[in-house]
């Protein structure tokens, strides 16, 4: 199979403009820095995940830092990264001001006891777990704006929080975020991504984010950032096409198929979202078309697709099922 590199050919910009989807029109609530300054910490998922099973209104208990055993600005951002994740859905019952939760259906294939990585021991979940992070609704802003309109390759600290500030300015112009609350995201991102070692930031300051070892972020000797793009080694074929069809999905969850153009480059896509070439994603789908007939790779007049014979929805559970009942 003929995979090209790079950015998109004059006939694959036409193919996108032609079929535009409602995702590259899509910006996200401004949701700014409610983790109060922490990043995922491990374990922090499970914990809020169990809790709220016991009690929906846990995190708006007095008691919740003694029964999460954490200080009481943690548990502000557990809630936050337990809802941010999708492993929590939050409501908000008639007649109460507060917003309560509940393990969403994704939440509790992943981390109930029984589920498909309770205690997120595969890398792979991680990478699962970073695709619904940014896959909409997305209540990580900056997070987003970072993986899908944020184009340095490389960059310094001030670069990106200069351009996440001009993003909040265009896109939320009657926001009253103030720019520190962007600084804290910033931070948080990188911390999130990038290891205190390499950052140089005392360990007691910056524990080790789970997140990290997914090799997203990098840093060199002169504090320049820059994505860590092409191959994921630890990035399996089924998690990578699992998120293909969820993103397929989001438009139409109707057999047919999507071009890789659109998988690589388009707002939301899984391209952005992991940092990818073709000839990644490509062998990614080859290698599950050998396996599921419902999936196919064609390639017509220069225009590479993805196809799926069923829902795509219904196929991105039995990839992911399958996938995890292997690998137990």
């Amino acid at each position: 199979m003929k995979t090209l590199e790079g950015p998109p050919t004059e006939l694959e910009e036409i193919s996108l403009k032609n079929k535009a989807n409602f995702l590259t029109k899509q910006i996200p609530p401004p949701i700014f820095a409610r983790h109060e300054t922490f990043h995922p910490r491990f374990g922090w998922l499970k914990k809020g995940f169990d809790k709220i099973i016991e009690d929906e209104a846990i995190f708006l208990s007095p008691d919740a830092p003694v029964l999460l055993g954490v200080g009481k600005n943690m548990v502000q951002a557990i809630r936050f990264w337990c809802t941010a994740f999708k492993v929590v859905d939050e409501h908000q019952n008639k007649g109460e001001k507060a917003r309560k939760g509940k393990p969403s259906q994704f939440g509790k294939r992943l981390l109930d006891d029984t589920g498909w990585d309770p205690y997120l021991e595969n890398t792979n979940s991680l990478w699962l777990l970073h695709w619904h992070l940014l896959k909409q609704p997305c209540t990580a802003t900056a997070w987003y704006f970072f993986f899908n309109y944020f184009h340095q390759h490389d960059f310094t600290v001030n670069e990106f929080s200069d351009g996440l500030i001009d993003f909040k300015k265009i896109n939320y112009p009657n926001s009253k975020i103030v720019d520190e609350s962007l600084h804290k995201d910033v931070s948080c991102l990188l911390r999130m991504y990038v290891s205190h070692s390499e950052l140089k930031q005392p360990a007691e300051e910056s524990l080790d984010c789970p997140f990290t070892n997914l090799n997203l972020i990098q840093i060199d000797e002169t504090k320049r950032f820059r994505f860590n793009t092409g191959e994921k080694s630890n990035l399996s074929p089924e998690i990578l096409v699992s998120a293909c069809l969820d993103f397929a999905s989001m438009e139409s969850d109707q057999p047919g198929t999507i071009s890789i153009t659109r998988l690589l480059y388009d707002i939301g896509s899984p391209g952005l979202a992991f940092k990818i070439s073709e000839s990644f994603i490509c062998a990614a789908i080859e290698n599950i078309v050998t396996r599921n007939s419902d999936i196919t790779f064609s390639e017509t007049a220069g225009l590479i697709q993805l196809g799926f014979k069923r829902r795509p929805s219904d196929l991105k559970e039995l990839i992911l099922n399958s996938f995890y009942k292997k690998n137990r």
